[in-house]
């Protein structure tokens, strides 16, 4: 039980450093609501892994309704991994994703990329600010201040984002060593990440109500009420979240 209760250690440490951004943090739960007060919708993008944040966030019970995960399939890590990492880092492709999405100037762009060099989120958060949204960058920037940038501007998310949020990781994610592995191990950015994402949507939600609104939340269909109460939003969304 050593090792587990060091990476636990780890992540309350990092989750503890991160929630030192309050001010980013109240920012963030602010777009949210702003967005959701002006009929936009909050978009999630990630890459390989990061895919996993629009999922969290996207039809989730007690999550809010407005949420869409941008999910590409050339970006999954599924069915070839390596292929994944090329396309993440192959220029001019999200844009004509945009396209194709029904967005406005009143969305958020959330795009999730711990090191943040990659040419994919670059690509999305310039793209989504040339159609008016705010861009919200969450990254690790201990990572991406150790690593050069892959796209051809030579900016990183941080450098594109409007607003950051900083994971507070470590360059290459993995935490833990031991004297007999040759590579460290144990990534944090997924628990970290989710925490602080999953937390801001709850912020947001109180502002929400805040401002007089029954905020739009998804009940779990797998209580008795759950499809009743989801199906005036599925009618409502319709078109305007990619699942739905």
């Amino acid at each position: 039980m050593e090792k587990i209760r060091e990476y636990v250690d780890v992540v309350k440490a990092q989750l503890e450093t991160a929630l030192q951004q309050e001010e980013i943090i109240d920012a963030c739960a602010s777009q949210f609501a702003n967005t959701i007060l002006n009929d936009g919708i909050i978009h999630v993008f990630g890459c390989g892994h990061s895919q996993m944040f629009g999922e969290e966030l996207c039809f989730r019970t007690g999550g809010l309704v407005p949420i869409n995960a941008i999910k590409i399939p050339q970006f999954n890590i599924y069915p070839k991994a390596r292929l994944s990492q090329l396309m993440e880092r192959t220029e001019g492709f999200v844009g004509g994703v945009l396209e194709s999405m029904h967005t406005t100037k009143h969305d958020t762009m959330v795009i999730v990329s711990v090191s943040g060099r990659n040419a994919a989120g670059v690509d999305m958060a310039i793209e989504a600010k040339k159609l008016g949204m705010h861009v919200i960058g969450v990254t690790s920037l201990h990572y991406a201040n150790n690593v050069t940038s892959r796209h051809s501007s030579k900016k990183l998310l941080k450098d594109v984002s409007d607003t950051v949020l900083d994971l507070c990781g470590v360059c290459g994610d993995a935490t833990l060593s031991d004297p007999r592995v040759s590579e460290h191990f144990g990534s944090t950015s997924t628990v970290v990440g989710m925490s602080l994402l999953n937390g801001i949507v709850a912020e947001c939600i109180v502002k929400l109500a805040d401002a007089g609104m029954d905020p739009p939340i998804w009940v779990s269909g797998n209580v008795d009420r759950g499809d009743e109460a989801n199906k005036k939003y599925m009618e409502a969304y319709k078109g305007k979240i990619d699942i739905i």
